[in-house]
């Protein structure tokens, strides 16, 4: 299934991903509101299945996790950079919200279909070319298909329950 890119720049900060005017709403409010500074079209016309493309450092800044989240509730499939910042970085796969770094990112143009294979660690651009990224390791291609950190622990807890004698 292909979505639409939206691309952004280099040293794309949390700030700019979830602005701090608006940390102290929820999730769904503050969202409203994510990367309106760079594109202030984005959180209303982004939909679900849509990919976020990025240069380097994406994510830099804070360490909030808001910033991934917000990125999460409007729907996004996935997040393609060039290159993340740490935290933003295991904070989106801990949210489960695929981020693959590609160094060829800067190839994707704005409004591209494109389609994310994290299994061949490739972005497809339609009519185009595919660009190979940097493989997600196994254990973190594990954590995205139970949906997160939260989701993962939950199913190990609950198969653990369900081979305990009763």
């Amino acid at each position: 299934m292909s979505a639409r890119a939206w691309v952004f720049g280099d040293d794309v900060d949390t700030d700019a991903i979830a602005p701090g005017a608006w940390m102290k709403f929820d999730i769904d409010r503050l969202s409203r509101h994510c990367l309106e500074a760079l594109d202030p079209g984005f959180a209303g016309g982004v939909r679900p299945g849509d990919i976020l493309v990025a240069g380097r450092n994406f994510g830099c800044g804070s360490s909030r996790e808001q910033a991934a989240q917000a990125l999460k509730r409007l729907g996004l499939a996935a997040v393609v950079a060039r290159s993340f910042a740490g935290l933003f970085y295991r904070n989106a796969i801990n949210l489960g919200l695929p981020a693959l770094e590609c160094a060829q990112a800067g190839r994707i143009p704005a409004g591209a279909e494109i389609e994310v294979d994290l299994e061949a660690a490739a972005v497809h651009i339609a009519g185009a070319e595919s660009l190979r990224c940097a493989p997600i390791p196994p254990f973190l291609l594990e954590l995205l298909r139970a949906g997160g950190l939260l989701n993962q622990l939950e199913q190990r807890l609950a198969a653990a329950r369900e081979r305990k004698p009763a």
